[in-house]
Parts: C-alpha cells; sequence; structure tokens
C-alpha cells in the first residue's frame, strides 16, 4: 500500500487527499518523511470506480488468513501455536477474515495486503494462495470470485483505517473455526490448517538448549 494513490478518500478527508495526493506522486518516496506516509496509509480507498471484475462479470475479491506463532512453554518445553487474526463484520454480527476487492492498478498480492492493513491493521510476509471460492454476495446478489493468502504477520498498527468499526481480535485454530461466519473463509481456513499441519508447523517443539 503505497498511499499516495488518488483514490484512497474518506468523507471527512476527501478534499485533504485529493489535494495532497497530486503533490506526493511527484516526490521519490525516499524523500517523503515517514510521518506522512503513514498519515495518508490509514485512509482506506472507498468507491468502486477502479474494481475489478472477470469476463463473466464476477467481482474480483482478494483476502489474507493472517497468522502468528504464540509460543507456551509447559514443563520446560516450549511449544509454538498458531493463532488466526480475525476482524468484525462491518454490518452485522460475526468475525471474518480481512478481505476487499482487487483494483485494477495494482497486482493481486498487492490488493491482499493493502485490504488486510485496511480492515485488520496488520501486514507481513505474504505466503501461499489458499485457492480460489466463488460465492455470492448477501448484500449486492452478485457472483464473487474470492482468493486467499496465508500471511505471516509481522507488524501491527495500533491505528488502521478501519478501526473504528471493526474489532480485531486473535483466536486459535479451533477457535476460528468456530467464529467465521462465511462458508467459503472457512473452507480457506481449513486450506490454511492443512498446510500448516502438513508442514509440522502448526505445533512446533524446542527443548531447553533451543535446538
Amino acid at each position: 500500500m503505497t498511499g499516495f494513490s488518488v483514490s484512497l478518500f474518506v468523507s471527512n478527508l476527501s478534499n485533504v487527499a485529493s489535494y495532497l495526493s497530486p503533490i506526493f506522486e511527484t516526490i521519490p518516496s525516499k524523500v517523503v518523511p515517514a510521518q506522512i506516509e503513514k498519515v495518508v496509509s490509514l485512509v482506506s480507498r472507498t468507491g468502486r470506480d477502479l474494481q475489478r471484475y472477470d469476463t463473466t462479470g464476477y467481482r474480483q475479491v482478494v483476502g489474507c488468513v493472517p497468522y502468528r506463532y504464540k509460543t507456551q512453554e509447559v514443563n520446560g518445553v516450549e511449544s509454538k501455536e498458531i493463532e488466526v487474526l480475525v476482524v468484525s463484520a462491518q454490518k452485522g454480527k460475526g468475525m471474518l477474515l480481512p478481505k476487499g476487492g482487487w483494483e485494477t492498478d495494482e497486482s493481486m498480492e498487492e490488493a491482499a495486503l493493502r485490504e488486510t492493513i485496511e480492515e485488520a491493521g496488520v501486514t507481513g510476509e505474504l505466503e501461499e494462495k489458499l485457492g480460489k471460492w466463488q460465492y455470492k454476495s448477501k448484500r449486492h446478489n452478485i457472483i464473487h470470485d474470492g482468493y486467499m493468502f496465508a500471511l505471516h504477520v509481522n507488524e501491527v498498527y495500533e491505528r488502521w483505517p478501519e478501526a473504528e468499526f471493526r474489532q480485531r481480535r486473535w483466536v486459535g485454530l479451533d477457535e476460528a473455526r468456530g467464529v467465521c461466519q462465511n462458508w467459503w473463509m472457512r473452507e480457506a481456513l481449513e486450506a490454511f490448517i492443512n498446510l500448516k499441519c502438513n508442514n509440522n508447523t502448526e505445533v512446533v517443539e524446542v527443548n531447553e538448549s533451543g535446538n
């Protein structure tokens, strides 16, 4: 997420954003102060002018399964267990994995990272694509193609674009299965769990010497 796109608007900052964006685009990224980059990055993209659709008219959506390793010690043995970050639905009840529209000016990977920052306020190392799912939106009654990636989180922001109307929570894998309300996200979560379990990374034991 570069923070210099003219399409990054919120209603109360739209005039400022539209004024500053052309200026920022002419300045090399290394010259722009970090404080400015952080402020601009806290603004979510809105609107669907750049929304990507396939040839059949299906809306393209991309998201992530953000995860981290939580270290625990039992009887002198350390183990690392996977936790997944879920976010509250913007409208209605339930928890979700972060996802959103893939736009025409970005790659699929860039869209996945951007949406995860906007909805969950985290970023990290984007890993394997977990798959593709087709589902129908309840709100708009249109078919979506949903792509999901695994994301190993290495940075958590205290402030993020949708913090005012989304809660986020780290949960274990079993709890994540129970709270995730969308069937296709649950399937993406299962694909993630199968991937990590098959790679023997869900639980890693380390002896006291650290070997």
